[in-house]
């Protein structure tokens, strides 16, 4: 293989290791202030985008044993990877493609599982990870506050019949 080839092969490897999801993008139509734009975008949620080449990320992909994306390798391709939350990064992209109609899902892959455009689409609906985490503290707040107030009615049911005797005069 030549130096030129394997060099291209590692640095899609590297940037493939930054996160167990990348999502395949065409960004056919995108002009440079856009990619810096989706790249200032991405930053917030610690994610970046890069072109790269179908056969060396093929490569790569094969190299780490993830789910065949043959399928997404045709034309102009960038992929996004890194950060923690793959939602977050899905919301973006969605953003940037309603807002500049451009920078099309093709595929992703999420925990060596290939995604489709639509199954991304979902992903970039789901809440966001705070409000996922909020919702799960009140999940697992409610028994508790039911079971203290379970509880409690025993004591204020006897305080309750005791002041009512106490009104009727019968204490």
């Amino acid at each position: 293989m030549r130096a030129e080839k394997k060099y291209l092969i590692d640095e899609v490897t590297t940037h493939l290791n930054k996160s167990d999801y990348v999502i395949l993008a065409n960004f056919n139509g995108m002009t440079v202030s856009d990619a810096a734009e989706l790249r200032g975008k991405l930053a917030a949620e610690k994610a970046e985008f890069h072109v790269v080449k179908n056969s060396s990320l093929r490569v790569a992909a094969q190299s780490l044993g993830l789910p065949s994306i043959d399928g997404a390798l045709t034309g102009p391709t960038a992929i996004v990877v890194g950060g923690k939350n793959s939602a977050g990064v899905a919301k973006v992209l969605k953003q940037f493609f309603k807002d500049k109609q451009k920078v099309e899902v093709k595929a992703g892959v999420l925990s060596k599982k290939l995604l489709s455009p639509a199954d991304i689409g979902r992903l970039a609906d789901m809440p966001s990870l705070e409000i996922l985490r909020a919702q799960l503290l009140g999940l697992l707040n409610t028994p508790a506050g039911a079971f203290v107030r379970v509880v409690n009615a025993v004591p204020q049911g006897i305080v309750n019949v005791l002041q009512a005797k106490v009104r009727s005069g019968q204490a």
